[in-house]
């Protein structure tokens, strides 16, 4: 009985080992979001009480494997305790394939290689203001960009923060932050 465990717990062990080993060798994928380099905000869509705003950010797989982004999607971080006069809404979008249904359609990345997502903001006024009265009040926010990845690994979640500065709203809208 006990010479039976052994054994398929060396057998458990050596499969273990194996793996480590061929993934050691052969590599895995590694997603990595060049958060630093993104583009500045810009204005897609602006009305009286409302601004779409979005940003590009690469996505390069530096690994030795190719990799998958299963799902991403933005979670703009505004809550109503830390300002109450904006809502803040957020989605993002495979550059070049845009969709009205907000889905984000998986992707692969070859080794080596990159592709690029927009993060799309949409900021709309509350509480009877306009659009240039909320954000003259604003205050800086974090926006976090989530995405499903895997490759040779387990599927996982990782996030980019993306910060949100009031100041930079502000001049894409054309007013000047309030003293408050």
């Amino acid at each position: 009985m006990y010479i039976a465990v052994g054994i398929v717990l060396a057998a458990v062990l050596f499969f273990i080992i194996a793996v480590k080993l061929f993934f050691a060798r052969e590599g895995t994928e590694e997603i990595v979001v060049k958060l630093t380099e993104r583009t500045p905000f810009a204005v897609t869509a602006q009305d009286d009480v409302s601004v779409t705003l979005v940003t590009k950010l690469e996505f390069a797989n530096v690994g030795k494997q190719i990799g998958t982004i299963m799902d991403a999607f933005v979670r703009p971080l505004l809550p109503y305790e830390q300002y109450d006069g904006i809502e803040v809404r957020g989605r993002a979008e495979r550059e070049g394939a845009p969709r009205e249904d907000d889905y984000f359609e998986a992707v692969l990345i070859e080794a080596g290689e990159s592709i690029f997502v927009k993060a799309y903001l949409t900021l709309t006024a509350r509480k009877g203001m306009s659009l240039k009265e909320a954000v003259s009040h604003m205050v800086d926010f974090s926006a976090e960009l989530i995405y499903q990845e895997t490759g040779r690994t387990p599927w996982r979640y990782s996030k980019a923060t993306i910060p949100v500065r009031a100041q930079e709203v502000a001049a894409l809208v054309r007013v000047t932050l309030a003293d408050d």
